[in-house]
């Protein structure tokens, strides 16, 4: 069986999470993963555009051949829910304009595929792909 890369990504305006995983079958390693951050005195437009020339970098040099985003989700804050859609905007624009194909789940589907609770916190969900991927840190 063929390995594949994946390209994962957890938007945020100031803290975008981004991996690139290895599926081989049902064996997932992790190749890369790390943060995208911004400043908070770094204006949107400059966030942005840190955002998609990270995204393009990390495409380019690793060469997934599809990328998984979390989908939309409710939001009471209708700021932060605009703010973290231009944000999304950017991560699908920048792999359209890579040629991956983009997949997106809702984050109680990612927790229930990863955990086993749709319902699960950011801490159970951490541990788990820790365990999963063999990592000693988040």
């Amino acid at each position: 069986m063929v390995p594949c890369k994946i390209l994962g990504v957890d938007t945020s305006l100031r803290s975008t999470g981004v991996a690139i995983v290895e599926a081989q079958g049902s064996r997932f390693s992790v190749v890369d993963y790390g943060l995208v951050r911004n400043a908070p005195r770094l204006p949107l437009s400059h966030c942005l555009c840190r955002l998609d020339r990270a995204l393009r970098e990390l495409i380019a040099r690793h060469e997934p051949r599809a990328a998984a985003i979390e989908g939309i989700f409710f939001c009471k804050n209708v700021k932060t829910a605009v703010i973290l859609g231009e944000a999304r905007g950017v991560v699908i624009a920048a792999c359209a304009a890579s040629g991956l194909p983009v997949f997106e789940y809702s984050p109680r589907k990612v927790k229930e595929s990863v955990v086993g609770n749709g319902a699960a916190g950011k801490e159970q969900v951490n541990k788990m792909i820790m365990t999963l991927l063999g990592l000693r840190q988040p």
